[in-house]
């Protein structure tokens, strides 16, 4: 698997908006395997890893410029709890990375000639539990505990050479201070996203002092919101833009519910490509979808920031 020849993804976001990939576990569900386990997609690093592959190279393939990895929930206690050691653990961590790259590699092989960057998933500690705690934050753990918690798995995803690493879905500004701590001298810069509940995060700071945080982090080049209410992303950009001065980063849910004791999603999407235009106005430049939107949103967003040209801001 090759490595990476595009240019940093720092000096990228300086001149046009890019677009990031869509959904990986809906991308998945839609090939047919099934993710109704705690590990969700970080179970087909071990099982499936072609899997992986193809569901990046779809999204490569509708537009996107960055791709982020499957291991959203690949933690060494998740894996831990299926009898997979440390090791082991690692190596599907740095596997997650170099499936991407092998996407990459793939669509550029398919003449898709516009440079591709990686975004090595760092999920929250909620994610490891797998009980719906990424949605509310609140642990009962100190930010000290939190950065050993996540620190060793960030010095796994470094050394895998990803272009980026995404510190998302993160609920609690507690949390982002410990992964703003955690990702210090590791040599990648990261992203932070939240997950927020209207002006607040899901833990109920004010979005105001949460951005805060980042906006002296040398390691952090953008800022910004996933796994929300597209309605909720407006706000967000605009607060995290004029507070952090860094570029934003956002990729919203479809605005469909999760109903989490049905394990279903209820009503009906609320997100379309008309909103990349405020967004990418606002400070946006990495704009993307996250569960339930598939290649063919992505597409429209890859179509819409082409059609708009560069941003006035």
């Amino acid at each position: 698997m090759t490595g990476n020849t595009s240019p940093r993804l720092a000096d990228a976001l300086a001149t046009a908006p890019l677009v990031l990939d869509g959904g990986m576990s809906n991308q998945l569900e839609s090939a047919g395997h099934d993710l109704s386990d705690d590990l969700w997609s970080a179970r087909l690093l071990a099982e499936r890893p072609e899997a992986v592959v193809e569901a990046h190279l779809a999204y490569f393939t509708a537009g996107a410029d960055v791709a982020i990895t499957a291991g959203y929930q690949a933690t060494f206690e998740g894996f831990g709890k299926r009898g997979i050691g440390r090791e082991d653990a690692a190596r599907l961590m740095a596997l997650s990375v170099e499936l991407a790259r092998e996407a990459a590699r793939r669509a550029r092989d398919a003449r898709v000639a516009r440079p591709l960057w990686v975004a090595a998933s760092v999920g929250p500690y909620g994610a490891m539990l797998a009980d719906g705690s990424e949605y509310r934050g609140r642990y009962g753990l100190s930010v000290a505990e939190l950065e050993r918690f996540h620190r060793p798995r960030l010095e796994v995803l470094a050394a895998a050479g990803p272009d980026v690493l995404a510190l998302e879905t993160v609920p609690d500004a507690d949390e982002a201070a410990a992964l703003l701590r955690a990702v210090r001298g590791l040599g990648v810069p990261a992203w932070l996203s939240y997950t927020v509940d209207g002006r607040h995060t899901r833990a109920g700071q004010p979005l105001e002092e949460a951005f805060a945080q980042a906006a002296d982090a040398d390691e952090v080049i953008a800022v910004g919101v996933n796994c929300c209410a597209p309605e909720d992303a407006d706000h967000a950009v605009e607060t995290a833009a004029r507070v952090t001065g860094k570029p934003v980063v956002v990729y919203p849910n479809s605005g469909e519910a999760w109903d989490a004791a049905a394990r279903a999603w209820n009503g009906r999407p609320t997100f379309t490509a008309r909103r990349v235009g405020g967004w990418r106005e606002s400070g946006a430049r990495l704009i993307g979808g996250c569960c339930r939107v598939g290649p063919e949103t992505i597409a429209a967003i890859a179509r819409t920031l082409s059609e708009q040209g560069p941003p006035t801001g």
